[in-house]
């Protein structure tokens, strides 16, 4: 099974380094929706997002997300945070 895998990309200031660092926050919403062989259909009634912010979230077309978001999918998928979006450092 194919997973769309996506990470935000985000540069910051190291003051102790005093140097740019690249963070990535991996997105694993499609691999939790795919495991649990869920729909965008079914997240949307079960969290009560709308079909278009799932969608942003999925193919990671946004770039922040509200703890309002983050909790209802957290209900609907019965994971973590850390389940949905991943710190990798670079």
């Amino acid at each position: 099974m194919l997973y769309y895998s996506t990470a935000w990309r985000t540069k910051i200031q190291d003051p102790k380094i005093n140097t740019m660092i690249l963070i990535m926050i991996k997105n694993n919403l499609s691999r939790l929706m795919g495991e649990k062989r869920m729909k965008t259909g079914e997240l949307q009634r079960i969290s009560g997002l709308s079909k278009g912010t799932i969608i942003q979230i999925y193919y990671n077309r946004t770039t922040q997300i509200s703890f309002d978001t983050l909790n209802k999918l957290c209900y609907a998928l019965e994971c973590t945070a850390h389940d949905i979006f991943e710190y990798v450092p670079d």
